[in-house]
């Protein structure tokens, strides 16, 4: 019997516009709907702020250990949403290194960093150290560092092959990002819940033992990426070698986390790379 193809339920996802990849080391290997739509990526737009500060540190623009935010705070809090800063606004509510507490204002703190360490706009080293390197030419960022990226579907195709095999980063690098910072710290993924502990990365969140999640139910703990209230998500399964992107015209809500995650499996059952 000849096997479904696993992006099929996406056309019966409660949107109007909606379009998917998935993704191997060797490029796409399925993809549906307007491949060339451009839309807002909300938060997924953090995956490529924090891919530009990896290759900041790899060119010693700026240190992960560097202070920045708040008082106590460094570049590796910012990025890890450990700094104390709440979602937003600029004072802190706990202490650096205490709490994950998700925060786009640590992100546009982040980007004032970056931008001063440079000597150039955030949006400008990053169209230069990631999208141009990439051909990610459809991706602009048109405000904040934290939320403000509207890309297609290709470009996300293309930086999810980057995170399968990096190519602007040494492994060693995206290994560190993807890897639990300051391990053990409780709490919340916006929209998601409560979680302790809630693993994070270097911008990446890490799927980790936290149920239920918007990626794939038999994915792997290792999982990691980042979904956007624009009701778009990127998830890279490290252990299965596999990506899958989505971007949708519908703010996320109640309707995403089940056919997300529906998705995400049939993704994994058909695409898994095996390894020996």
């Amino acid at each position: 019997m000849p096997s479904v193809p696993a992006l099929d339920s996406l056309a019966d996802w409660p949107v109007t516009t909606a379009t998917a990849v998935v993704v191997t080391e060797d490029g796409p290997r399925e993809v549906a709907g307007p491949t060339g739509w451009r839309t807002r990526t909300a938060s997924v737009t953090k995956l490529l702020t924090a891919y530009a500060c990896l290759v900041a540190v790899e060119e010693q623009t700026i240190d992960l250990d560097a202070p920045a935010g708040p008082p106590g705070s460094t570049v590796r809090h910012l990025l890890a949403h450990a700094s104390g800063l709440p979602f937003e606004g600029s004072q802190p509510i706990a202490p650096p290194g205490t709490r994950r507490i998700y925060s786009n204002t640590g992100f546009d703190l982040l980007g004032e960093a970056l931008a001063s360490a440079a000597g150039m706009p955030a949006g400008e080293y990053l169209r230069e150290a990631v999208l141009a390197p990439l051909g990610m030419a459809s991706s602009e960022l048109r405000g904040s560092v934290a939320k403000d990226v509207w890309s297609t579907i290709d470009d996300l195709a293309a930086f999810a092959a980057e995170l399968l095999a990096p190519t602007l980063v040494v492994p060693a690098t995206l290994a560190e990002a993807t890897a639990e910072q300051f391990p053990g710290l409780a709490g919340v993924v916006p929209g998601l819940g409560s979680f302790d502990p809630n693993p994070w990365g270097l911008g990446f969140e890490i799927k980790g033992a936290k149920s239920p999640h918007w990626t794939a139910t038999g994915g792997s703990p290792r999982t990691f990426g980042h979904f956007g209230g624009a009701g778009a998500f990127l998830w890279v399964d490290p252990d299965a070698r596999v990506a899958c992107a989505a971007l949708t015209n519908r703010e996320f809500g109640e309707w995403a986390l089940p056919v997300w995650s529906a998705l995400s499996d049939a993704v994994l059952a058909e695409h898994r790379v095996e390894t020996s």
